[in-house]
C-alpha cells in the first residue's frame, strides 16, 4: 500500500481515541542495523517549542528502551482493529527473546529514516529532542504506590513530528 503524506497540522483524528483505545507501535532503530517495536497505550501529541510534537514513554525494562537512547528517529505507528491482534502480541512478548515480525505478520518499511510497517494506517516519523526518567518521589504518592511499587520506571521520550504518513 501506498503512504501519502501529509503535514502534521492535517491530522483530524482523536488522540485520545488514536493512543488511549487503539494503542500503537512504539519502532525505534533501523532495518539496516536492527529495530524493536512494542505496543504503547501512553501518550500525547501536541505542541512544545512551536513545533508538533508527541510524547511517548518506554519503561526502564523494556527491550526497546536501547533502540530509542541510540536512535534520534522514531516512529508512532497506528492500525485498524484488524491488527489488534497483533498490538497485544507485541504489547506481551519482548524482541530479546522472540522475532515479532515473524509472530505478528507485520511487514516493514522505511519512512524518512524511521521504521514503519505497510498495514499502519497512520505514520509519525519523530525525531527525539528530549527523554528523562519520571521520577516517582516527585508524583502523588497513589500514583508512585499503582505504577512504580516495583521501582520499573518509565523513560519520557518527546519528539518533534517531522512526517505524518497515511
Amino acid at each position: 500500500m501506498k503512504k501519502i503524506k501529509v503535514n502534521p497540522e492535517a491530522l483530524a483524528e482523536n488522540p485520545f481515541e488514536l493512543i488511549g483505545k487503539d494503542w500503537f507501535l512504539l519502532t525505534a532503530g533501523t532495518e539496516e542495523t536492527g529495530f524493536n517495536f512494542m505496543t504503547c497505550s501512553w501518550g500525547a501529541l501536541g505542541v512544545l517549542w512551536n513545533k508538533p510534537t508527541v510524547t511517548c514513554y518506554v519503561r526502564h525494562s523494556r527491550y526497546t528502551l536501547g533502540f530509542m537512547e541510540q536512535n534520534d528517529i522514531f516512529t508512532l505507528n497506528f492500525f485498524g482493529q484488524e491488527q489488534r491482534k497483533a498490538l497485544g502480541f507485541a504489547g506481551s512478548h519482548t524482541g530479546r527473546s522472540c522475532d515479532k515480525l515473524k509472530e505478528t505478520g507485520l511487514h516493514p518499511v522505511t519512512l524518512d529514516g524511521g521504521v514503519s510497517f505497510e498495514e499502519a494506517k497512520l505514520t509519525l516519523v519523530c525525531r527525539k529532542r528530549f527523554a528523562a526518567d519520571l521520577n516517582p518521589a516527585d508524583m502523588p504518592a497513589e500514583i508512585a504506590e499503582s505504577f512504580y511499587a516495583d521501582n520499573d520506571i518509565h523513560k519520557m521520550f518527546i519528539g518533534e513530528i517531522l512526517a505524518v504518513y497515511l
